[in-house]
C-alpha cells in the first residue's frame, strides 16, 4: 500500500492543473523569449502571464518579479545583490540555511552579523530583537513561516523596528513555507525582497522567485546576458516558469478554504495522537503557525526509530535538508530543546492530497510505532 504522504513541507507533487499549463512547453510550443520572432514572442507573454501571476498572489508589481532556480538562489541574490547602507546584517535563529550559510559569508567578508533569538515556542522574542536592532543595520533578513516547526514570525513589527533605527535598511523574508499556505503580502509586511519557491506550492521543481520592491537595485550573482533586466543572465526555462505561473494562480483560488481544511485534518491528526501517548509534546503550540504543519516530540523515543517503525507514513523529523543529520535540528536547539526534548521530533507535514483517511492511518501507524519502541 502507498504510504501516506506526510511531507509536503518538504515538496509538493505538481498539481495537475500546473502539469498542464507546462506541457506544451516541453512539445510543440519551445521559442526561446529574447528572439524577436512569433516564436519568441509567444514564450515572452507566457513568461509575462506567469509573473502576473506570481506577483498577484503577492501583491508585487509585476517587474519587481525575478526568477531564480529556485529558493536557493533567490534567498543568495537577496543576501549577496543589493548595495546596503552599512555592513550589518541581522538574521533570526531559526533561518533556513539558505540563508544562514550567506549571512555567515558575509561575516567572514568583514559585515557585522547579529542573531535574533527565539522563545520557547520558536517565535523571535520582540523584546530582544529591540534591543538588537537599536543598532543600525543595513540588511535584515526573517523567514516568514519556519519550514520545520510552521511557527509564523512577526516579520512586519520586526520591519518595523529595524527602520526605526536605520530608515534605509533593506528587510528580506524567506516566505517559502509560507506562500500558498497563507496570506502574503509584500507591503503589508512592510519587506523589500521575499523569496517564493515553486515546489513549495505544487509547481516543479527547480524554479523559484525573488520579488523586490521597486526602486531597489540589484547586482546579478552570475555574468551573462540581460535577461531578468539584468538581474538573473540566463535563458529564461518557460515550460517551469509557466509552471510556477499557474501554481499561484492555482494557490490564489482557494487559499483560504485550503488552509482551513488542512487546518481541520492538522488538529484530528493530534487528537488521535494526544490521546493515545499523552506525554506528546505539540512544537509552537500557542504561536501563529501553518495550518498544515505538525511539529510533535515524543519523550523517550528516537523520531527516526518511529519513522522507520511506521513505514505506513512517509514524513520527516526536520527539514529536508537536515535529513543525513544524526544530531537534533538547530531550530529546535534555538528554542531550548536539547538532547533527550529534541530526539523524538516528528515533523508532520499536510497538503492537497490528504484526506481524513490518510489522517486516520498515519496516526495507527505512528501510535503503533511509539508504543512498540516506548514499551
Amino acid at each position: 500500500m502507498t504510504p501516506v504522504y506526510l511531507d509536503y513541507n518538504a515538496t509538493t507533487p505538481v498539481h495537475p492543473t500546473v502539469r498542464e499549463a507546462m506541457l506544451p512547453w516541453l512539445g510543440d510550443r519551445w521559442g526561446n523569449p529574447s528572439s524577436a520572432h512569433a516564436f519568441g514572442r509567444d514564450a515572452a507573454a507566457a513568461i509575462a502571464e506567469a509573473r502576473a501571476e506570481v506577483a498577484a498572489l503577492v501583491g508585487a508589481s509585476v517587474d519587481g518579479v525575478v526568477f531564480t532556480g529556485g529558493g536557493t538562489e533567490a534567498d543568495n541574490l537577496a543576501l549577496r545583490g543589493p548595495t546596503v547602507a552599512r555592513r550589518r546584517i541581522v538574521v533570526s535563529a531559526v533561518e533556513h540555511p539558505a540563508i544562514e550559510l550567506p549571512s555567515r559569508a558575509l561575516e567572514q567578508q568583514g559585515w557585522a552579523r547579529a542573531e535574533l533569538p527565539v522563545d520557547g515556542r520558536g517565535r523571535v522574542e520582540l523584546e530582544r530583537a529591540r534591543e538588537i536592532l537599536a543598532e543600525p543595520a543595513g540588511l535584515l533578513s526573517v523567514i516568514l513561516a519556519q519550514n520545520e516547526t510552521g511557527v509564523i514570525q512577526p516579520v512586519a513589527e520586526l520591519a518595523a523596528l529595524a527602520r526605526e533605527a536605520a530608515p534605509e535598511v533593506l528587510v528580506h523574508t524567506d516566505a517559502a513555507q509560507a506562500v500558498g499556505k497563507i496570506p502574503v503580502d509584500l507591503g503589508a509586511l512592510g519587506v523589500d525582497l521575499l523569496t517564493i519557491v515553486s515546489h513549495k506550492l505544487y509547481g516543479p521543481n527547480g524554479i523559484g522567485a525573488l520579488v523586490v520592491r521597486e526602486g531597489i537595485e540589484l547586482r546579478s550573482l552570475t555574468l551573462g546576458g540581460g535577461q531578468e533586466h539584468g538581474r538573473r543572465p540566463g535563458t529564461e526555462p518557460v515550460a517551469l516558469i509557466v509552471g510556477l505561473g499557474a501554481a499561484c494562480k492555482l494557490a490564489r483560488s482557494d487559499l483560504h478554504e485550503e488552509g482551513a481544511r488542512q487546518d481541520a485534518l492538522r488538529r484530528r491528526l493530534w487528537e488521535r495522537l494526544r490521546e493515545a501517548v499523552p506525554s506528546i509534546a505539540w512544537t509552537g503550540e500557542g504561536a501563529p503557525l501553518l495550518p498544515n504543519t505538525l511539529h510533535v516530540r515524543v519523550p523517550g523515543a528516537d523520531g527516526r526509530a518511529i519513522l522507520a517503525a511506521a513505514p505506513e507514513v512517509a514524513a520527516s523529523t526536520g527539514s529536508a535538508c537536515h535529513t543525513d543529520e544524526e544530531r537534533p535540528s538547530g531550530v529546535l536547539g534555538a528554542m531550548g530543546l536539547l538532547g533527550r526534548d529534541a530526539r523524538g521530533a516528528l515533523r508532520l507535514t499536510l497538503g492537497r492530497r490528504t484526506s481524513e483517511a490518510d489522517i486516520d492511518r498515519a496516526a495507527e501507524s505512528l501510535v503503533a510505532a511509539i508504543r512498540s519502541l516506548t514499551a
